[in-house]
């Protein structure tokens, strides 16, 4: 029986990836922090104003983020044998916290500047920082979505949240902005509210995938079923079974027992083993794994407190999955 945890520590692939989008995005944040400011106190904009606050929260959320993903993937140690992987997913609650402080406070001035409206000055100026603001989004958010497709980080996905807020947010700022040059000055404040609304919503996806994390949730189905067939692919695994599987941070863990004949020897069984954890970190290079061999046919039941597929109640899941009897 070997883990991989026992192995040295890996630089994940795509791991330089979510560095540079992190630092990508305190970068940015500042910049729109910087220009949004400006902006406001030239032109007075309800819309400008709720852009502001979104971006400010963003630099904040992208500092935490910056420290969030360093300190993830640093190695395990005495105190953290599992690793710190889990600090992205506090980072996303603190993240979605600053996220409704934020929609509160706009929602608030909105509704002071409905009852004391005010006209929108230097209008032309307001529209040309949202649509700057709306092209380095666009830039940054390419650049986490690259992160993302070689990395489940959860702090960066969270940190992607706040930017595609932006951009929904900074393209109703624009409208707001541009119908309260026209003439309509209620809908900048509507435009405001709107978007305070939307900001909520963001928040509360990020609660939903950071709980995930911190209630180790297990993967998908499908990866799941994947991992399955990857240590079953061997003639000498007779069967998989309490497969368990649990997201933490940047990192997955799994568990399982593998049955094989008991004939076989230690190191035959050890090298059948590591064989398959190696086909297991060539599709998952991100996972920490244990697998336990079990001898077919003789093997007693283990006496921990997640034994005999208690969860198995409404329908199979990955804790109980076995894979068909191969001898």
């Amino acid at each position: 029986m070997t883990s991989a945890s026992s192995k040295s520590f890996p630089a994940l692939p795509g791991q330089k990836l979510v560095l540079l989008a992190s630092t990508l995005s305190v970068v940015t944040a500042c910049v729109m922090v910087v220009m949004k400011g400006i902006t406001l106190y030239l032109s007075g904009s309800q819309s400008v104003l709720a852009s502001l606050a979104d971006s400010g929260l963003d630099l904040l959320a992208s500092l935490i983020t910056f420290g969030a993903v360093r300190y993830a993937k640093a190695p395990p140690d005495k105190e953290h044998p599992f690793g710190h992987g889990k600090a992205e997913a506090f980072s996303a609650l603190f993240q979605a916290g600053l996220v409704f402080a934020s929609a509160a406070l706009v929602m608030q001035s909105c509704f002071h500047s409905l009852q004391h409206p005010e006209p929108v000055r230097q209008s032309g100026l307001a529209i040309g920082a949202l649509i700057l603001s709306i092209v380095l989004t666009l830039g940054l958010v390419y650049v986490q979505n690259l992160a993302l497709k070689s990395s489940q980080s959860v702090a960066v996905s969270a940190d992607r949240m706040h930017y595609v807020t932006d951009l929904v947010s900074n393209g109703v700022a624009l409208v707001g902005v541009i119908l309260a040059s026209l003439g309509f000055g209620f809908m900048d404040a509507v435009a405001g509210f709107l978007m305070a609304a939307w900001f909520v919503w963001g928040a509360i996806g990020v609660l939903r995938e950071a709980s995930d994390h911190l209630m180790d949730r297990a993967l998908a189905d499908d990866d799941v079923a994947r991992i399955a067939a990857l240590i079953g692919d061997d003639e000498r695994v007779l069967g998989v079974h309490q497969l368990r599987t649990r997201l933490t941070g940047p990192y997955i863990q799994i568990q399982a027992h593998v049955e094989m004949d008991p004939a076989l020897t230690l190191d035959t069984a050890h090298q059948v083993i590591i064989a398959a954890e190696t086909r297991l970190l060539a599709a998952f290079p991100n996972a920490d794994i244990l697998i336990h061999p079990d001898p077919k046919g003789k093997a007693e039941a283990h006496t921990n407190v997640f034994s005999g597929g208690v969860f198995s109640a409404e329908g199979p899941t990955d804790f109980d999955l076995v894979t068909p009897n191969k001898a």
